[in-house]
């Protein structure tokens, strides 16, 4: 086959077999229906304030990280109600917020359908009621994963607790007790699931029992398990469909793991991080890796090319083999995913760092650059429009101009109470963008 053959061929297969993208104004699974974070359609705002640009806004009971997800005109989401005394969320706070002992108080774990449109609630369904069996981190949350949708049913993970599988109108169809397993530092669950081809893939990564599970996405009847030598990790799997094949990707600090449809190993990858969260998502043919823990000396970012067998972990000092395009030992960050974006990579880091990488061979466009009075940052940042977004925990989003350089435009504040640490959703020319207090939409008023 030539050359020229050779890359419509791949081009077919990675447009065809994706689904669609976000420009349908459906946002059905973290980061959205290919893992980017990018809006491919044109409209988003780019400025917004707590009254600017607000289509409407709807205050939310409990606390919930999970993102939103969208399907035609409905937003859905998760949260989980305390009904005793909840400890404050600490802006900005790693150390210190480890706990050892989960809350006595009863919970109540829910789902919530909003009307896009009005933001009125349509209806909530509490799937789960009684204590927690494990502990979280003072920042974190018991529902920390963002469900993912179709056009007939929604899965909302509560890691520790269940898989419940709804319709859009709130009926459950079946529902999967989960084991309760202890995880690093007592800091809770966060990896969400992923939707592929009729199947739901679940990774479990905790200190005790890890495992990834392939589930009947109609019934929830299990399909396969494979244990994994895994210990707590927050990673996202990603289902990558290449020309060749497709694989179920898994980021862990041990390894990185890919996985046939049949939960067979296709090849593995050494030299993470300490802690792995970020996601991994396909750029321009080429899986995107990352695993930056900020206590760490090494802090990979991986570009690995399709039909890769046994393991491909790199030799001492070397940034690419015959799997591996290229890499970047020491670029990535720790909570948020990176963002491919008219071919670079930008990576934000925690601490208020922006950097960027040019996707086809990893070369470094501009070093970090410090954002002014950035802060912290745990939410992954998006693209719309040729620029880049990175919001803060404080509220605060600092939109950059796409591009070479690093070219800051301005910033957009909310209220003081908008705490942020979910990642937004991008439905058409609807931002939803998720605090502590409330879930926002933003359109433009012109």
């Amino acid at each position: 086959m030539d050359r020229l053959l050779l890359a419509a061929t791949f081009l077919f297969f990675s447009c065809s077999a994706r689904p669609a993208l976000a420009d349908d104004g459906n946002w059905p699974a973290f980061r959205g229906p290919a893992a980017r974070g990018v809006a491919l359609g044109a409209g988003l705002p780019d400025r917004w304030s707590a009254t600017e640009n607000v289509a409407w806004k709807t205050d939310l009971a409990g606390r919930g990280w999970s993102s939103p997800v969208v399907w035609g005109d409905k937003i859905f989401l998760t949260t989980c109600e305390s009904t005793g005394e909840v400890e404050e969320a600490k802006k900005g706070l790693y150390f210190g917020g480890d706990r050892a002992e989960p809350s006595d108080a009863n919970h109540r774990w829910k789902v919530l359908c909003l009307d896009l449109e009005s933001g009125s609630i349509r209806w909530e369904k509490t799937v789960h009621e009684g204590k927690p069996t494990q502990p979280i981190h003072v920042k974190g949350s018991y529902a920390a994963e963002t469900p993912v949708v179709d056009g007939d049913r929604l899965w909302c993970l509560f890691g520790n607790v269940g898989l419940f599988c709804l319709d859009h109108d709130g009926n459950q169809q079946w529902r999967r007790e989960l084991p309760s397993h202890a995880m690093r530092n007592g800091w809770g669950t966060a990896a969400s699931p992923a939707l592929h081809d009729g199947r739901i893939y679940l990774v479990d990564d905790n200190q005790e029992a890890s495992g990834i599970v392939a589930l009947n996405a109609a019934t929830g009847a299990e399909i396969w398990k494979t244990d994994r030598d895994e210990k707590s990790n927050w990673s996202t799997p990603f289902v990558w469909v290449t020309p060749e094949r497709t694989e179920i990707v898994t980021a862990g600090t041990g390894k990185v793991r890919s996985y046939d449809t049949d939960g067979k190993l296709l090849w593995s990858l050494q030299g993470m991080s300490s802690i792995t969260i970020a996601t991994p998502y396909e750029l321009d043919g080429l899986l995107c890796v990352s695993s930056g823990y900020v206590m760490d000396r090494s802090k990979p970012l991986y570009a690995i090319r399709p039909g890769a067998s046994g393991d491909i972990s790199l030799a001492p000092g070397a940034t690419s083999n015959a799997a591996i395009a290229w890499s970047q030992p020491s670029a990535a960050p720790y909570n948020p995913s990176t963002v491919a974006l008219d071919g670079r990579v930008y990576v934000l880091h925690d601490r208020g760092f922006l950097a960027a990488y040019a996707g086809s061979d990893g070369r470094e466009l501009f070093s970090p650059q410090r954002i002014p009075e950035g802060r912290a940052f745990t939410a992954s940042p998006w693209g719309a429009d040729g620029k880049v977004f990175c919001l803060n925990e404080d509220g605060v989003t600092f939109v950059f101009q796409g591009g070479d350089s690093f070219a800051p435009l301005h910033t957009n504040t909310l209220a003081e109470d908008d705490m942020c640490m979910a990642t937004p959703a991008l439905a058409g020319e609807r931002l939803l963008v998720r605090t502590a207090a409330r879930l926002y939409c933003f359109r433009r008023a012109d």
